[in-house]
């Protein structure tokens, strides 16, 4: 049996992620492939419960307590979903994973860097994904495509997301040969042909 494969997609709210995964997931069906769509925070199960808390809990919520009901859910996640489909030789695409943590958490809110990646270390039993692609847009467009009905992640203020995205590229510098930068603005069709190119080399 063949080993499946692990791909997560990043960005900044409104990046176009959704339309993308839903653009793979056919591609790769059409190649007879099994495909699995998962994310994070509310994968099936306890992370449903955990991503209602996360999105919509209406009062404080600590830098710390927020980091670590994420990682909890990625714990839950990568256990009960992810690792079971990539045994089984099922091509995973996740929608956001522990990039959303260090961009959100550790560039956004400002925690500890080095902590943030021991503890999602810890969460995914060293479980990495394969391919990452962290679609890229500016923050004012982000807003714009949000509008004005948002969670409360998305109501953390422009300066915050501007903290984000530079995460972002961060971490496509960082790791170039997993995190692959697209710019968001690009086509749709643009988009696609781009992420099919990478999975095609890797």
């Amino acid at each position: 049996m063949k080993k499946g494969l692990f791909i997560t997609f990043e960005g900044i709210d409104g990046c176009g992620k959704t339309t993308q995964i839903e653009l793979l997931k056919n591609s790769l069906e059409k190649q007879g492939e099994n495909v699995l769509l998962t994310r994070e925070p509310g994968a099936k199960g306890l992370g449903e419960k955990l991503r209602e808390i996360l999105l919509n809990y209406e009062g404080d919520v600590s830098s710390n307590c927020e980091s670590f009901l994420f990682l909890a859910d990625r714990a839950q996640h990568i256990d009960t979903i992810i690792k079971p489909a990539i045994d089984k030789g099922v091509i995973v695409i996740c929608d956001r994973h522990t990039d959303s943590t260090v961009a959100y958490q550790g560039y956004g809110r400002g925690l500890d860097l080095k902590q943030i990646h021991y503890l999602n270390n810890i969460a995914t039993n060293g479980i990495k994904p394969d391919l990452t692609f962290i679609l890229d847009i500016d923050v004012e467009t982000s807003l714009e495509r949000i509008g004005k009905a948002r969670d409360r992640m998305e109501s953390a203020g422009i300066d915050f997301f501007n903290r984000v995205r530079k995460g972002y590229i961060e971490i496509s510098r960082q790791e170039p040969e997993r995190a692959k930068l697209i710019n968001g603005k690009d086509s749709i069709e643009n988009i696609h042909s781009q992420i099919i190119k990478h999975i095609s080399e890797f």
